[in-house]
């Protein structure tokens, strides 16, 4: 079983980068991206990829991103 864990600080998102854990995006209290791995991330933007040639843009204040970790 996964549990949640809020990324919220560049630390908490650079963690993520490193392990390329697994995250889900929310916006709008709905997931627009699940299963997807952090590429790169400013203090206003984050950039995903959940397939070989698929990458994402989202604003970091306008989603919430948290990483899904194994117990």
């Amino acid at each position: 079983m996964a549990r949640n864990q809020r990324l919220l600080t560049d630390v908490d998102f650079q963690e993520a980068v490193d392990s390329q854990a697994s995250v889900r995006v929310f916006k709008d209290d709905h997931i627009v991206d699940s299963n997807a791995v952090i590429l790169r991330f400013s203090a206003t933007m984050v950039v995903v990829q959940t397939h070989v040639s698929d990458l994402t843009y989202y604003d970091r204040n306008e989603c919430e991103f948290f990483e899904m970790k194994k117990r």
